[in-house]
């Protein structure tokens, strides 16, 4: 019976492509239109079937990370991508529906994230080993979307573009002061302090990202201009000239959209600019994957524009900026897998087999849903007066165009 309902689904599901499957009783099927180099998976108990069945996202990571899912020499990133295909073509079947119904009705629990939950929710990932970042992440230990001006970019390149990028919109003078929401490794931080003159505030959950970036400013010479906090922005009380937030408004959770936007409104001067750079999807508000979030992001969720706005709009900030970044994370997580990958027995030794097995799935399931899906990055410019930038994008580029970007990399 659950191998004829699965046969059933995967025929509804899989109309693109290719894709063989060996079922645990020895039968095999074949599903899609034919085209492009054919996927074989081999699924080898009955509970992967059964799973797959009742919550095929989940079930298909941990069957993957348990190796009761296996892919032909392990071609994960032409499964994956096969798999978001369809996914976003088809949609899922009939009897998924009411559990997708279930998960967007709790969502707002799921993503309920006072101080205390936020800092055990951070602590999950991002205290996880330095040493592991430092196996795929560019050397400034940037932990977000790279900006490729070029698409031949080295990955170091496309980070000091995103940093440079960033640092443009925010227009920065000598001696202003800075609050960098969720400041992760430091690099940007120390980036705007060294290279801008910033005065930067620095916060962050992570005890373990909090400890290095108050190292890094330390070698640096920049503690004097740099103050990394172990601290909620929440509990921040000073005001600012500018405001920039990178890649940690995915951890805010629906339920705290208002609140994040007056502490915002509240902490940037008059004529201040903030700047956030978030991931989000081109589609109506939806919810987590259960495998990103049971493994890899719990509490975590990309939200739509709509969401953002919805909360924007009712803390007295003008949007004089929305900018959407298409396929660069897919481009960024490229690299990071190549890294993890070459680095991959390094990893062994920091975890297990079934770690990197997890943390191989994370990066190309990302990379697919960018590249495949409805996924993006938004860059959000926020401030309190119209005025307070200019009317058009060219002083981005004052020199010629998207040249002023590439120029910052070299």
């Amino acid at each position: 019976m659950w191998i004829a309902t699965l046969h059933s689904m995967l025929s509804a599901l899989f109309r693109l492509g290719t894709l063989n499957v060996n079922f645990p009783d020895g039968s095999h099927r074949t599903y899609g239109d034919g085209t492009g180099a054919p996927v074989t998976v081999t699924l080898h108990d009955t509970d992967i079937v059964r799973g797959l069945i009742m919550n095929p996202e989940l079930a298909a990571g941990e069957g993957y990370m348990n190796e009761t899912l296996t892919i032909e020499n392990d071609d994960l990133r032409s499964f994956m991508a096969l798999a978001v295909r369809n996914v976003f073509h088809s949609g899922p079947v009939w009897w998924q529906h009411p559990a997708e119904s279930v998960r967007k009705a709790l969502r707002w629990w799921r993503q309920f994230n006072p101080a205390k939950r936020a800092r055990s929710n951070v602590a999950h990932h991002y205290d996880l080993s330095a040493e592991l970042y430092g196996l795929f992440l560019d050397t400034d230990k940037q932990y977000s979307c790279a900006y490729f001006a070029d698409p031949a970019m080295s990955l170091e390149a496309a980070q000091v573009a995103k940093k440079a990028h960033i640092a443009g919109k925010l227009m920065l003078e000598p001696g202003m002061r800075v609050l960098d929401i969720g400041c992760g490794w430091g690099g940007m931080g120390l980036t705007l302090a060294r290279e801008y003159g910033a005065k930067v505030v620095g916060v962050t959950l992570s005890e373990e990202q909090h400890k290095i970036a108050t190292a890094r400013a330390k070698a640096e010479g920049l503690d004097d201009k740099v103050d990394f906090r172990l601290i909620d922005y929440r509990h921040v009380n000073e005001t600012f000239d500018r405001i920039v937030s990178v890649g940690m408004f995915e951890h805010v959770g629906v339920p705290h959209y208002r609140e994040y936007f007056r502490h915002v409104s509240d902490k940037l001067a008059p004529e201040g600019v903030a700047l956030i750079h978030t991931i989000g999807r081109t589609a109506p508000p939806g919810f987590t994957s259960p495998w990103i979030e049971k493994y890899i992001f719990p509490g975590g969720y990309v939200p739509s524009l709509s969401e953002m706005m919805a909360a924007v709009e009712h803390e007295g900030l003008y949007q004089t900026d929305i900018e959407i970044w298409r396929l660069h994370y897919a481009e960024t997580l490229k690299h990071w897998y190549e890294r993890f990958e070459a680095n991959e027995a390094k990893a062994r030794k920091i975890y297990d087999e079934r770690f990197c097995r997890m943390w191989r799935y994370y990066l190309v399931a990302c990379e697919m849903t960018f590249r495949h899906g409805r996924q993006a990055v938004f860059q959000v410019q926020l401030a309190h007066r119209q005025e307070a930038v200019p009317l058009t994008r060219d002083y981005l580029y004052p020199a010629s165009g998207s040249d002023t970007v590439r120029h910052a990399a070299e």
